[in-house]
């Protein structure tokens, strides 16, 4: 029957009924199409800051530190946002950590423990979880002594993040830390507390890299024991880099205006400010910059053909699209709706423009694979829309070998080596055999945004939503179904900490772009929230903090 509708509505165009959807429009107005700079001022940030730097270089090359000194020192700078600065001191630090027997493991004090395993984990090293076997009483629980250790329990909570599979003390660390630090937060002071309960909220391993240094400048900043060089450097240069992606943004508001496809496309979420936060998400470092650029402008562009699709389109219309995506030929637009001819030119011109810039480069060929992976998108979205349509509930495992394709993962991922001249042909091949570390960020992003989306489709009577092809295959209620894709989602987390300390392809540069696309999943669509359609709640306050407010660096 829905497909005898749909034909009618060709041959009969007044009567098309559309699955309109009704999106709020941008909360930013005209906020970042303008940026004033005053050279002055970034001359004297970057001379500042580059003194600072030699500073701190000097701290982390200095021999006469002890290692708990060292750890802390390190993890400060990583997590002020400054550690892009240093990356070969530290990781030489880190190396020699790791080549050193593991002389952690005569420590008794919990923090050190935990954040030695935690800083070699990120790092890449695959140190062993048996390390806190001695905070384990004999009968194989952890000590009762360690209740009141804030600051220890604090350093394990955040290390149980980067657990593997069959870590079962690390699965059973976090399960006692969270229980202990909920309950003496409240008795903590200032600013552990505030550290404490934020953890409790976002732990670090899941948290957006740029996002939570925002955060930390303020935390430090409250300690007694800070270093006044280090917080220095952290806000002149957190204001610097600000400069700098408020007039990238400027530059993506004034191309998203000149398109004006809101206007013309009337049913498209108008989300370029939220589409350039996501980008900041995979790398704020001013190295990626034109790689950021050029990312968003493809979120932008994905995102209006994902409601051409979801919210707009027919069946018919979207299988002459899809075909000319494939096709990737201009003559193609003479086939199709008006409506679509916009978007279609949009899309062409946008990776024309690619291949022009990146040919100045010796880098075109990037262009060939975010081009495969947006065709291979096309395709899956055409068979989420015409299950939609036609009302058909496909089986679980259908569902999800689509689903993970229209998580956009598997494109943002490739689109976002296409802007960095670190990433080589080899990069591009190894993501596109969808290796193990891919597959489970896809994965998240899939089920991450299942749940937190389900409720509204659900209303909008999509019956092809993950969460009811689950529940009718496996008999099972909404709240078991919810609970086992976070299960998946947790399964997914472990695979990427495994991937990460296993021998890699590619670099660790690499690998931190696959990592920090899971880590904007699980912030944006956080507590079943959809944050980029309804930013208001969720991004609105982090997309102020880092574009809108700076930090005084005169008091």
């Amino acid at each position: 029957m829905a497909s005898a509708k749909v034909e009618s509505c060709v041959i009969y165009q007044h009567e098309i009924v559309r699955p309109l959807a009704n999106f709020s429009p941008s909360l930013w107005g005209d906020l970042f199409t303008s940026v004033s700079i005053d050279n002055q001022v970034i001359e004297f940030y970057a001379k500042e800051i580059e003194a600072l730097k030699e500073e701190v270089r000097n701290m982390i090359e200095a021999g006469d530190r002890n290692m708990a000194e060292m750890l802390n020192l390190i993890d400060n700078i990583q997590r002020l946002g400054i550690s892009y600065h240093f990356q070969t001191e530290i990781e030489q630090q880190i190396r020699n950590f790791y080549n050193a027997n593991n002389p952690s493991i005569e420590s008794d004090d919990l923090h050190t423990v935990a954040l030695y395993f935690r800083l070699l984990r990120q790092h890449g090293h695959d140190i062993s979880s048996g390390i806190f076997h001695i905070f384990r009483d004999n009968d194989g629980k952890f000590k009762n002594s360690l209740k009141g250790d804030a600051k220890g329990l604090l350093s394990l909570y955040e290390a149980s993040h980067l657990r593997t599979h069959g870590e079962d003390i690390l699965d059973e660390a976090l399960v006692f830390t969270t229980t202990h630090l909920e309950s003496i937060a409240s008795n903590l002071s200032s600013p552990i507390k505030e550290q404490v309960e934020h953890a409790l909220e976002q732990c670090l391993q899941r948290g957006i890299p740029r996002v939570e240094a925002r955060r930390y400048i303020s935390i430090y900043e409250q300690y007694e024991s800070k270093n006044d060089s280090l917080l220095k450097l952290a806000k002149l240069d957190f204001n610097l880099l600000q400069m700098l992606h408020r007039k990238e943004l400027c530059e993506l508001s004034r191309w998203w205006k000149e398109l004006d496809l809101v206007s013309k496309l009337s049913y498209a979420r108008d989300r370029v400010v939220e589409c350039y936060f996501w980008t900041l998400g995979v790398y704020f470092e001013p190295q990626y910059s034109r790689a950021r650029i050029m990312l968003a402008k493809t979120i932008a562009m994905i995102s209006v053909i994902d409601d051409t699709y979801d919210s707009y389109g027919i069946v018919d219309e979207l299988a002459i699209f899809t075909d000319a995506i494939e096709r990737w030929d201009i003559n193609e637009v003479n086939r199709l709706p008006d409506y679509m001819k916009i978007c279609y030119k949009a899309l062409l011109d946008l990776y024309n423009e690619y291949e022009e810039e990146l040919r100045q480069q010796r880098r075109s060929f990037a262009v060939h694979y975010a081009k495969e992976t947006m065709k291979e998108i096309i395709r899956s979205y055409n068979i989420e829309a015409k299950w939609f349509i036609e009302g058909y509930m496909p089986p679980f495992g259908d569902y999800m070998a689509n689903g993970l394709i229209t998580s956009t993962y598997y494109l943002l991922a490739a689109t976002s080596f296409v802007g960095m001249t670190s990433a080589p042909k080899e990069a591009f091949d190894w993501l596109m055999k969808k290796p193990k570390i891919q597959v489970a960020n896809v994965t998240i992003c899939r089920v991450i945004d299942d749940i937190a989306t389900y409720e509204i489709e659900k209303k909008r009577g999509q019956s092809a939503t993950g969460i009811e092809c689950y529940m009718k295959e496996y008999e099972v209620s909404e709240e078991e179904a919810m609970e086992e894709f976070s299960n998946i989602a947790e399964n997914a987390w472990k695979d990427i900490n495994g991937e990460c300390v296993k021998e890699k392809l590619v670099s660790m540069e690499i690998i931190k772009r696959v990592v920090n696309l899971s880590r904007l999943i699980y912030v944006v669509y956080k507590h079943n929230q959809d944050g980029y359609t309804h930013p208001e709640k969720v991004l609105k306050p982090l997309i102020t903090a880092l574009l809108v407010d700076s930090f005084n660096v005169l008091a």
